[in-house]
């Protein structure tokens, strides 16, 4: 960057004024109003980002960089700002996180005020909108932007998620009358829908975990044979379908079938599971014939191989591979071509996530692929929602063992090879020693809950 961030929150605030000072255009035909109440939103992002500590992350230093050029370009006389702010909110946007999305939404909404009819400014709003998981607030954005968009081949995407926000929304909109159809109390002892505070305007989590609960509460008192439990469960299955992924499938995977939670949970019901560790030493007893080592993980029903395979032969058996993009987003590079029955991406943001599957899948090479709603296990608020470690995504292998535990369907689960140049993180390690049941020679078993 061209200054330091200290530097540049300087300038910001030299420009824009201090949290609390009502932004006003300088004489002599200074910025607009709305654009030094876009810098101050950034100059309080910065602020935020200067608190945190180091900044180690490409997209925020990208976004930095950004708002330097929007700095310049407010300070600059005659200069048009407008589209620096937009790439400055997508840049935020692109981010990260939701700090990143409500700066995104923030600058898009003083963008919207600048020039009304600018489409880039409603796409923007409505793409932070849909970020924080404001559905029927980013329809609305949405639909402002296609009534100003002439291009029919790039309206599209915006009419598909549409679509799909709607069919989401639908979906909770039946599961609530289907509940208040019920004979007798409702959930909980009250109305269902009071009871959990479902309802398609809520924020997209907390849809979820609401939707979650309805039908927890639901199946305990009607049991999961009830038929009406039946329909609200797939209801619920049909809106996590949804909330993540677009209504229409993606020919660009390959032919592969789209899982969620519930597909994953009976992939592995009932199985035997090892996760091999990709080592020289463990490559090379999988190979010799009439190896102890390679006996004993053919006889698991399941293997797992995680991230680039770069030992094991690529006919060595992988029914579920399970891959974490690191590093800087867009992820680049080579393609998984090595054949398994299913594969795991695990990935944020939701974009980048999903340009890295059309990108990197291989037709042919797999039968399932783990939608967007298993792309974040240890953070997503309805699975594991766990905070973000400071130091970066946890391993692969970690992160299927904490998976498995969740769904807590499989028979047993061992790890084989993870020991020397291959040892998990130590806060991994003491997570899978409270679990461990049985250590020998080649395999650490853990029991799962």
């Amino acid at each position: 960057m061209g200054q330091t961030l200290t530097g540049l929150l300087t300038s910001v605030r030299a420009i824009a004024g201090r949290p609390g000072t009502p932004p006003r255009a300088r004489p002599g035909g200074g910025p607009d109003p709305e654009l030094l109440a876009a810098l101050r939103h950034c100059g309080d992002h910065l602020a935020a980002l200067a608190a945190s500590g180091p900044l180690t992350d490409a997209r925020r230093t990208r976004l930095i960089a950004s708002i330097g050029a929007l700095t310049t370009a407010c300070s600059t006389p005659g200069a048009d700002a407008f589209d620096v702010l937009l790439r400055t909110g997508q840049q935020a946007l692109d981010s990260g996180g939701d700090a990143g999305a409500r700066l995104a939404l923030a600058l898009a909404d003083e963008a919207t005020v600048l020039r009304a009819r600018s489409k880039g400014a409603w796409r923007l709003r409505g793409n932070a909108l849909d970020a924080l998981g404001r559905s029927e607030e980013a329809i609305t954005a949405y639909e402002r932007h296609l009534a100003l968009q002439q291009n029919t081949a790039a309206a599209r995407d915006v009419e598909r998620r549409i679509a799909t926000l709607r069919a989401a929304g639908d979906r909770i909109d039946e599961a609530l009358a289907l509940v208040g159809a019920g004979a007798g109390a409702g959930v909980g002892g009250t109305d269902g829908a009071e009871a959990v505070r479902l309802s398609r305007r809520l924020p997209a989590a907390e849809a979820r975990v609401a939707f979650t609960e309805l039908v927890r509460l639901r199946t305990t008192e009607r049991g999961a044979a009830d038929p009406a439990v039946r329909r609200l469960a797939a209801l619920y299955a049909e809106h996590r379908r949804l909330s993540d992924r677009d209504l229409m499938a993606d020919p660009l995977l390959g032919g592969a079938e789209p899982i969620g939670v519930p597909g994953l949970r009976r992939f592995l019901a009932g199985r035997t599971v090892c996760l091999v560790a990709d080592t020289p030493h463990t490559a090379e007893q999988e190979q010799r014939p009439g190896s102890s080592l390679a006996a004993l993980i053919e006889g698991y029903d399941l293997v797992v191989r995680c991230d680039a395979v770069r030992h094991a032969a690529p006919t060595a058996r992988t029914d579920l591979h399970a891959v974490t993009l690191r590093g800087d987003s867009p992820w680049k590079g080579p393609r998984w071509d090595r054949r398994a029955t299913a594969r795991l991406v695990f990935g944020d943001p939701l974009p980048h996530w999903r340009l890295a599957l059309r990108s990197r899948l291989v037709p042919g090479a797999q039968d399932r692929i783990g939608d967007a709603t298993l792309r974040r296990p240890l953070h997503d608020p309805a699975l594991l929602a766990e905070a973000a470690d400071a130091d970066g995504p946890a391993s692969t292998a970690y992160t299927v063992l904490r998976l498995l535990d969740f769904l807590g369907t499989p028979a047993r689960v061992d790890l084989i090879g993870f020991e020397g140049p291959a040892a998990l993180p130590p806060r991994e390690r003491e997570w899978i020693g409270a679990r461990t049941g049985r250590t020998d020679d080649t395999a650490v078993r853990i029991t799962l809950r």
